[in-house]
Order: C-alpha cells, then structure tokens, then sequence
C-alpha cells in the first residue's frame, strides 16, 4: 500500500518502540550479570562464526560473531550449563556461576573431535561446515560461503563465486559471471552491500551491480540473504548479497596469505597473470589485550582473451512458409580485462563493551574491448540453405574501440556500545561507483560494389557463405566514425542506528529492536556523442591481416590506432540527439525506520515487526523530438510499510523447521524512470518516471537437517506474489501513443507470481572405508515457476499474454564432487542454468520473444600441499567449452551465439596458516 508520507508517518515506527521500551523498564529486569566468551579452534586460533551457544536451563540461545564472540546480557545470578555445538565437532558444555554486576568470559577451544586438527579446521569438508554453522544459527534464510572455499574453486570474481550458492544462477559476459539472479528472478530484483553497506551502480541504466568488479581475493565471506527481517533494507524481492571483506579479529595472530596465478585461453592462445596478498595482525593497545586488528589485502590480474560470435538480435521473417533470415552479424572479439582491488579494514574494542571500526573496499575495472563485425541485411530475407543477395539490402563492416572503466568504493565507520540490557549499533557510510568511456571509437566500412548471392547453413549457427568480393577490403571504404564519451557516477551517503532491548517475557527471553536509516542517493550520467562522415578513404590502409575467426569465413580485421590516426584531423559534428537523452540527473532519498521484537518460547524462536520507508524520487532529463532538444523534470513521493514475520521451530540440535512471511519493495531503474525520449517521426523511446516501484508479498517454509561434517539436507518452497512489476513493450497505436507506429517504453504490469522448490544435499563421506572416505558430494538444485500478464499493441489495439517473468529459469543446479586424500584435494563443480526469456520484443507475436538458451559449464580444480605453507593448484575453467546462445522463440532460431573455449590456470599459495 502507497500513499503520500508525512513527517508524523516517519517516525510513527521510532514513537511506538519508544513507548514499549518505556513499557519494558516497569517491567521486572534481568540481573545484570553478562555470560561472554569466544570459540576458537586449537592450536591455529581461528576463530569462527556460527556456533550454537546455549544457556540451556534459560533456553536461551545466541551465536559466535565472525570473531568467534559470543554474549548472554543481563543474566540473573546463579549456575547454568553453558553450551557450545559447531558442525563438524562434538558439543561442548560446562557449568558457569553468573553473579550480578560481573561479566564472565569463557574461552572455548575447539578440539579435534577424533580428526587429525588439519581435517577439521582446513580442507573442502571444513570449509562447508563455517558456512553450515552460520546458515544455521541465523534469524532468516540465508545462503553463505566463505572466503577459504571460494579459494577451493576457479571462481575469480564475486558473481562467480555466487553461482555455487542454493537458489543463485549467473548472468554471463563474455564468458565471466556478471550479474546474480536469486530464485530465478531479475538481477535488478536484487540488492547488493559490501559489509552491510548498499553499493550503487556503475551502469548508466541498471540498479543491478556488475559483481565481476570485485575480485575474490577481497573477501572473508559472502551472505545471500532471501527473507528480510525489519532491520534490514526492504529493496529485494530475490535476496540480499552481502559481500563481508576481511577482519583481524577472524584470526587471533599474525596472517598472511600470498598467491600467484597465470591463466592461458585456448582460443586466442594468450597468457593473463593474476597476483594477490593478504595480510592482518592484532595488536594490543592500552589497557586492552589483542584489542586492536589491522587487515589488507590486495588483489590484481590482468586477463587477455577472445571470443567468436553470430547473431541475428531476433531479425527473422516468420510470416513465411520457410522462416527467412533479414539481417546477420559476425563478430570478433579481442579483449583485456584488468582488476585492481584493495581493502583495508580496521577494528578496535575500546573496553568490552564498547568497539569501533573502519572497513574500505576499493575496486577498479578496465575492459578494452576491439570488436571486429560484419553486417549483411537481406531485403527479402534467405531461407536456410536457400540464396539471397544485397539488393535493397546492405552490407558493412565496423570495429569498435573502446575503453570501460567501473570503480567501485565503498567505505564505513561504525560500532557498538553494550550497556546493561541495552545494545547500540550505529554506522555512517559512504559508497561510490563510477563509470568512464572515454575516447570511443566506432568507425563504419560501406559498400555498394558487392554482387552475387549469398546462403546460409544452420539456423542455430548461421554459417554465412557470400562471393569473394564481400571478404575482400578493396570493397569498402571507410565512410563515417562515430565519437563518444560517456561517463556515470552514483553516490550513497546513509546514517544508520539500531537500538536493542534484551529482556524477560513471561519468564521467556525475548527483545525488542528499532531503530532507523537516512538515504541520500544521487546519480548522474552524461554522454557526447561526434560524428565524423564522408570520409572516404580505402579499407585497404586500416587492415591488419584477416580476423581469428572460427565460426565461418569472416575476411579482414581493422587496425584501430589508423583509424584514430586517420579521423584526427577531420571535422566532427556534435549529434545532438545522442548527447542529450542520454544524459540525466537523479536523486533518491529514503528514510526509513523499524520495530521487531524476537521472542523465544521452548524449541521455538519467534520474530515479528513492520517496516517504514519514505522515498522522494527526483529526475532530470531530455527529451529529443524531430530536432528540437527539451528539458525534463519529475517528481514523485511514496511511502510503504512493510510488515514481516519469522519462525523457527528447533526439532533438535541438528533439525529445525523455518516459515517466514515478508513484504518487500524494488524501486525502477534509473534507465525506466529517467524522463528522457526520442521522438523521430512516428517512432519513439520514451522513459517513464511515473512508474510505481514492484512490491513483493513473499512465503517461505523448509527444513534443515545437518547431518555432521560437510552434511546438510533442506528443502524450502517459496512463493512470491508481485504487483506492479515493470516490463518493457511497445504501446504504439494506443492511448497518448495513437499517432505513434512504434513506441517503447516500460510499464507496470499488474500481477505476476513466482514460486519454486529449493533441495540442497551436501556430505562427506567419512564414514566409508579407505580410500572412499575422502569423497565429497555438495549440490543443490532449485525448482521455479511464474506467470505474469504483459500488455502491448498489435496495430493499434490493445493485446496481452501471460508470460514467464523475464530472467527467471525454471531450473538452476550446482553438483560438487570432490576428494581429499592427505595433501592431496581434487574438485569437479557443475553449474546449470535452464532457459529463461531474455526480452519481449512483441507482446501481440511470441514467436519473437527472446530466450537465453539452458547452460552447463563445467570447472575443475585439483591442489597439492607441499607443506603447511606452500600449496600448488591447477585450475581448467570451462572445461566442456561451453558456449552462450540466445534464441528467437524456438531454440531452432540464432539471436545470438557466442563461445569462448576453456581457460588453464596454475598458480601457488603461500600462507602462515
């Protein structure tokens, strides 16, 4: 529900928490006696996160932080047994004395639980179960994977990593993970933070954050949150990806870690290094022990690579009896990608009630990209196996030369202050993301002197066959060049607080939390555009010998630097029409607050509360309209409240029953809801800044079962009821678009559903006798299905369908088989994706929607410790060379088709642990 806020409706939420703490004070308190202490493995003092700590006479329950701390306030005096599960070891319990007004620390090691100490606290299997322990343990339903088995896998960026989570499949670019898609729904449903802080967009158009910025090398872990609590941002209909950088205090002593890597591609036969190190310490400042942690770490590599592509982009004549071919492209690919990353993070418990810290993540991503294509239009269209030629058709060849720059920074100062019952958390915040095309180069080779037909072969793979005249560079000249430089920035400035109330209810632990979150987002995009035309000058001075082409004859491949050489020197014209509706000014502003409270009665652990966000939305534009530039502007405020609640039943120590019932909000993009259009005659693109956000109503329920080391079954099922969800189509012909024969433009549907089954197994098989004992089996598979009603025009009228929701596959798998044997660790990881509809081209024709064909790729992984501090690995990413295809309504018919070939990586890691 939406309506106009106020400034009583902001803090209605932050009144009524008031009031119930007041309430809670006239209540009977707990004594002020605190039970605390720490869990840390033996010998190697890691510490770790995610064990179960239990006052068990109290039921009353907590868990290790990622430094391994835990903390029972406000405890009433007397003798308790306090206990300690991690998966993986044995449950640990011992009796404790609480007195009021003193704090009791117990220190807890983890012991080797009749494994050799190397098995439990390193390897595969050790590394499922820090992940296990935290899913466990957590309020919501969460997916979590940790710095050490990202490490175990070829997984070089955060996207990548993400692919191997329950519920999460990955959108592709040039053979890299890009985008993450939870529960099968778009990447711009989704939201993204760097420990804890919500990371804005380099892309000019898209909410959606590309996670092939941030390199691995950078993390401690990753969370995927897929129920939202009350405290937590609203803005994800799919999940939350919280990306948490490296902190001292994961570790008690000194840590290093150092690592190298080069990577060879079949395809273009090129070698791309990659370098890393890791380091952190703990210092004792002041009064305090081991109180103070420095950690930074830096990561770089440098990748060169190709691709071969062929795509049609949908342009196919179904209307005949034999589907004809319109227009085709063949494209060549030389590419160098650079990552730079560097975090430096800070953390100093001032007394033990009161600590601070400073987490800065700096990330930087250089894509050099030379793309040779050749176009042919036929007028007429061919028919497979069937002839054609140019006329009324054209053909050309392009190259475009361009450099993109993304940045990512993201920096916070934070703490938390503890006294008696009470518990602050604040944080202020501050991330950027920028991105630079600078100096873009598109030139165009014509022609009118190519005769002869032209055929093709296979639909899928169009394989094109033209006279030799088309491949030679004595047929073009190069007749106009196109300039542009284009750059992004987004900044989120965001003051958050959070206030605790630990208390007794009914003799039954409980508490009540609220608190509050300032937004300030603003975004900016700017782009010039030059056009340097009749140019006419030979191919023949810009060629650099024939293209490394492997899907059929393509003929020359142009020098870039000549053609820079070439056009410096001549007039350009500014194109007014691209430099201005491209550019655009947006400021976001939330507030938001919150109240929950969490209640634990017997085996179960209750959490309930609502939500408030405010958002004022305001937007600057151009319009171009048959050449006349106009300024826009918009505006529009809306609130929600967003009421949520959780359970958890503990069955026993190892199987829990989960139900949660959520309501979250996905706001537009910045590229719907910009007010920028271009009107040419009858056709038009138009923004839409009158766009509603999508709202979500979403149901979870499943069990978890962990069944020891590495060993986990769950099943959830899911349902997500949408409203105003947002799609792009043409209204052409209908309403304020009548005079219109094209008009594109993204509009609110009105309901749309998505529900699945999420199955996760995971085991190591110790139990089995030598050599068995060493295999490994993790996998998980995800079940999905949706159903929207779109609406377009089909000349003139008004017509609809009922589609899948665009991005959401109907499958999505991860099959790990893996062995460890003394030193030795081998892995094998499947990552399928089935399916899904990439865009709606024509609401009135589903023969022309576009899919992005099902996808299976296969990485291999084997590493050899030579000593405690020495391991070699060998990686193949790609193994089963699989490739990208997009389709046009039958898999029979090429949109898009691009392969890659596989990667080889061998490098070594040097560590102290």
């Amino acid at each position: 529900m939406t309506s106009q806020p106020s400034n009583l409706n902001l803090f209605r939420p932050a009144l009524l928490a008031i009031a119930i703490s007041s309430s809670i004070h006239s209540a009977p308190m707990l004594a002020d006696g605190i039970v605390s202490g720490k869990l840390v493995t033996e010998g190697r003092q890691l510490s770790l996160q995610g064990a179960a700590v239990r006052l068990e006479e109290l039921n009353l329950e907590t868990a290790t932080n990622r430094e391994g701390e835990f903390q029972f306030p406000a405890i009433k005096s007397g003798q308790y047994t306090l206990s300690i599960e991690y998966l993986g070891a044995e449950k640990m319990s011992r009796t404790v004395n609480v007195t009021d007004d003193e704090t009791l620390n117990e220190l807890f090691t983890l012991p080797a639980a009749g494994v050799t100490e190397h098995v439990l606290v390193v390897g595969r299997a050790a590394n499922i179960n820090r992940s296990f322990n935290q899913q466990r343990v957590a309020d919501g339903i969460i997916s979590a994977v940790n710095v050490d088995a990202i490490g175990q896998l070829p997984d070089a960026n955060v996207a990548e990593a993400l692919r191997r989570v329950s519920g999460v499949s990955v959108e592709m670019d040039q053979g890299e993970g890009r985008k993450v898609s939870v529960r099968g729904l778009s990447p711009n449903l989704n939201s993204v933070s760097i420990n804890g802080v919500m990371v804005p967009s380099p892309n000019s158009g898209d909410r959606a954050v590309n996670l092939d910025v941030v390199p691995s090398e950078l993390l401690e872990s990753l969370e995927v949150t897929k129920t939202l609590t009350p405290d937590m941002d609203a803005d994800a209909i799919g999940g939350t990806v919280n990306i948490k950088s490296l902190s001292a205090f994961d570790r008690d002593e000194f840590f290093y870690k150092l690592s190298a890597d080069a990577a060879h591609q079949d395809k273009t036969g090129q070698d791309s290094p990659g370098l890393a190190a890791t380091v952190s310490n703990v210092f004792s400042v002041g009064d305090g022990q081991d109180n103070f942690g420095v950690a930074a770490a830096v990561s770089w590599n440098n990748r060169k690579f190709g691709s071969d592509n062929v795509e049609t982009g949908g342009e196919w004549d179904f209307d005949n009896t034999t589907p004809l071919l319109k227009e085709v492209e063949l494209r060549d690919y030389s590419i160098e990608r650079e990552r730079l990353g560097v975090t430096l993070n800070v953390d100093y418990e001032l007394n033990e009630n009161n600590s601070i810290y400073l987490r800065n993540l700096y990330s930087k991503y250089e894509d050099t990209e030379l793309r040779d294509s050749v176009t042919m239009e036929f007028d007429g269209g061919i028919a497979e196996g069937g002839t054609g030629n140019l006329d009324g058709g054209e053909a050309k060849r392009e190259l475009k030369d361009r450099q993109e720059v993304q940045t990512i920074i993201s920096s916070v100062f934070g703490g938390t202050s503890r006294h008696k019952q009470w518990t602050a958390d604040y944080s202020l915040s501050y991330s950027q993301a920028k991105e630079n095309k600078p100096d873009a180069v598109e030139s165009v080779f014509e022609t009118d002197t190519i005769s002869g037909d032209f055929t093709f072969t296979d639909s899928q793979k169009p394989n094109l066959v033209g006279p030799d005249n088309f491949y030679q560079a004595n047929s073009y000249e190069l007749k106009e060049a196109e300039l542009s430089d284009a750059s992004t920035e987004d900044e989120i400035v965001a003051l958050k607080l959070d206030l605790t109330k630990d208390f007794e209810w009914q003799n039954k632990p409980a508490l009540v939390k609220f608190g509050g979150k300032i937004s300030r987002r603003d975004k900016e995009a700017s782009e010039d555009v030059w056009i340097v035309e009749n140019i006419d000058l030979p191919m023949t001075d810009f060629i650099r010998g024939d293209a490394d082409y492997n899907l059929g004859r393509f003929g020359p491949a142009v020098n870039g630097s000549a053609v820079r050489d070439a056009i410096a020197s001549l007039s350009e014209a500014l194109d007014e029409e691209a430099s201005a509706v491209n550019d655009y000014e947006i400021s976001e502003d939330i507030n938001a607050a919150y109240l929950m409270g969490k209640l634990d009665v017997d085996q179960w652990r209750l959490i309930s509360g609502i939500r408030y966000e405010s958002t004022q939305f305001k937007t600057k534009g151009f319009g171009y309209d048959d050449g006349s530039v106009v300024r826009k502007t918009s505006s529009k405020n809306y609130d929600h409240w967003l009421p949520a609640i959780h359970a958890r039943y503990r069955i026993n120590d190892h199987q829990q029953i989960r139900a949660a019932w959520t309501h979250s909000v996905v706001r537009p993009t910045f590229d719907q809801a910009r007010p920028g259009y271009i009107i040419d005659g009858i056709e038009g693109e138009f923004g839409n800044p009158d766009l509603d956000p999508t709202e979500s109503s979403n149901l979870d329920i499943g069990i978890e079962t962990y069944l020891g080391r590495a060993g986990v079954f769950s099943a959830f099922i899911f349902y997500k009821d949408l409203s105003n969800f947002i799609y792009s189509t043409d209204l052409a012909g209908t309403g304020a678009y009548a005079s219109y024969d094209e008009a594109k433009i993204a509009v609110n549907g009105d309901k749309g559903t998505l529900y699945g089954l999420e199955l996760a197994y995971s085991k190591q098989f110790s139990n089995l006798p030598a050599p068995w004992n060493g295999l490994l089996l993790n996998s998980n598979i995800t079940f999905t299905d949706s159903k929207a009603e779109v609406a377009g025009s089909d000349n003139g009228n008004t017509v609809t369908r009922n589609v899948r929701l665009p991005g959401q596959s109907d499958v999505t798998a991860n099959l790990e088989l893996g062995y460890e044997w003394d030193r030795l660790s081998v892995r094998l990881a499947a990552n399928y994706k089935s399916d899904y509809l990439d865009e709606i081209t024509k609401v009135s024709d589903k023969r022309y929607d576009l899919y992005v064909d099902d996808h299976t790729q296969l990485d291999l992984t084997t590493r050899y410790q030579f000593s405690d501090q020495l391991q070699v690995f060998f990686q193949v990413i790609n193994l089963n060379d699989a490739a990208y295809y997009k389709y046009t309504g039958s898999s029979d018919f090429n949109a898009q088709y691009e392969e890659y070939g596989p990667t080889w990586k061998l490098g070594m890691t040097l560590s102290n642990f």
